[in-house]
């Protein structure tokens, strides 16, 4: 799916939180700028200069796109904190990339800087500017290949570099095993029972069945689509077939018999609206839909209302310091393998 930065806020948002991507966007341009508390600055006159626009257009970008831009890093300097920027810019040797006429020294009360990351994200909305097409496209290119180059080309498991994966995956297939025996001992239907009644979990849990899943991630009929599934999913999943397994087994034991496909029906409808329930479900289709937009470019219709940005500790688990290849993970918890093995 082409990414259209202009007119995706979740779009941008998604890159602005990718630090891995951000350092190599900042190390292939080769902008220096003025440093200052820990981050690279650029006054409101380099960034028109550098855009080749006119201020009005960068003021009226900023006034229409405010918040955005300050939640990603613009702040106007005033008082102290201007004087200590003026000072330290003056203590500068290779600075500044547009010259020494940057507008920092020249300012009496106020400043609008721009960082890195703001920098950027005004790259990202900027129409007016030929520079800013070409930065898009370079934004684009670094992003999809510092995801490629941590997955090894293939995003279909990219949530199996989630550290807790592993651990979740196993104790779902205890709970998955609790809810097949279930279905054999309290539920008269034949074999047909077992897709029917993990579709229906699957709908309670993120509205898909599983053939809808596996299309959307273009998987193929060997895959096992539990593979895919991101900790959270697996850990809602788990709760919901171990909450129904009970309920078939209450109900049977009521009734004093096993339970036709309408009872059992009635009784995936009642878990699906149960209330406690109701924030881990909202939880896992956000989970679900924005990062299977974000990492692997599969969109989920069905979910599109859930869509919102992916935050930084998320591109930390999968991409980041905190995220491993799976074959790792299978070395670092070999013991944890077995004792859930031996369960």
């Amino acid at each position: 799916m082409k990414k259209e930065l202009v007119n995706s806020k979740i779009d941008r948002q998604n890159i602005l939180n990718n630090n891995l991507a951000i350092n190599q966007i900042q190390e292939q341009i080769g902008m220096k700028g003025f440093k200052f508390e820990g981050k690279i600055w650029f006054t409101k006159e380099e960034v028109t200069n550098f855009f080749e626009v006119t201020r009005k257009t960068i003021d009226n970008y900023l006034e229409s796109n405010e918040e955005e831009l300050r939640k990603n890093g613009y702040e106007i300097f005033t008082g102290k904190r201007l004087k200590e920027a003026k000072e330290e810019f003056k203590r500068e040797i290779d600075y500044p990339l547009f010259g020494q006429e940057n507008g920092l020294l020249k300012a009496k009360s106020n400043l609008g800087m721009f960082d890195f990351r703001s920098f950027l994200n005004l790259g990202m909305i900027l129409k007016e500017s030929k520079k800013a097409v070409k930065l898009r496209q370079i934004i684009l290119d670094i992003t999809i290949d510092t995801i490629n180059k941590k997955t090894g080309g293939n995003t279909k498991y990219i949530n199996k570099r989630d550290i807790e994966f592993l651990e979740s995956s196993f104790k779902g297939e205890n709970y998955r095993q609790k809810f097949t025996d279930a279905l054999k001992n309290y539920v008269d239907m034949g074999n047909i029972k077992y897709p029917i009644f993990t579709d229906k979990v699957y709908e309670v849990a993120f509205l898909e069945k599983a053939k809808e899943y596996k299309k959307i991630l273009n998987l193929k009929a060997k895959d096992n689509l539990r593979e895919t599934f991101y900790t959270e999913v697996l850990n809602a999943i788990a709760c919901i077939e171990n909450g129904i397994a009970d309920e078939l087994e209450k109900k049977s034991q009521i009734l004093g018999r096993k339970l036709n496909q309408v009872e059992t029906e009635d009784i995936f409808n009642e878990v699906g609206n149960n209330s406690f329930l109701k924030p881990q479900i909202e939880d896992i289709r956000n989970k679900m839909a924005s990062r299977d937009l974000c990492f692997r470019d599969a969109y989920h219709n069905k979910l599109e209302k859930y869509i919102s940005e992916v935050g930084i500790e998320d591109f930390e688990k999968f991409i980041g310091e905190k995220s491993k290849d799976f074959e790792e993970i299978l070395k670092d918890t070999s013991d944890v393998i077995k004792r859930l093995k031996n369960k």
